[in-house]
């Protein structure tokens, strides 16, 4: 793993067994992320598709999936090459939903590889606004 670290927060109006199982269902990641072929678990192999195209666009390992509390899977893209980052999600019960984190490192680093770090922290972002949309949130500006 590298020191590029991609880390985010949000608050969703929504418990944390919802907020699961759009992480982990493939129905509901398709709701805002991508598409897997099968419910994300604890040694699955994982294969997310663009939604409109079809075209495999993630791949690696479920090395942890504890409901609904911590998911963890390794995560390759073509950009990243032979490279092979990992994403933490932790879920946090608070009054009235639940606290999201993401953390995703082991990124290329360097100037070169500061554009793929770059499109996969505004990715993350649009991802997160969907996933609010999906779930019926709405923020105040």
């Amino acid at each position: 793993m590298t020191n590029a670290v991609l880390q985010k927060t949000i608050f969703l109006r929504a418990d944390p067994d919802t907020v699961w199982a759009y992480l982990t269902e493939p129905e509901r990641l398709a709701e805002w992320f991508h598409k897997p072929d099968c419910t994300l678990t604890k040694g699955s192999k994982l294969q997310m598709f663009g939604t409109t195209s079809g075209d495999l666009l993630i791949w690696g390992e479920v090395r942890e999936a504890r409901a609904p509390e911590y998911l963890e899977y390794t995560f390759a893209v073509k950009p990243m090459g032979d490279a092979v980052s990992l994403v933490r999600w932790t879920l946090t019960p608070v009054a009235g939903g639940t606290k999201l984190s993401l953390q995703h490192e082991g990124l290329p680093q360097g100037a070169d590889a500061f554009g793929l770090i770059l499109a996969l922290d505004n990715g993350w972002d649009e991802h997160f606004g969907k996933m609010r949309t999906a779930l019926h949130e709405t923020v105040d500006a």
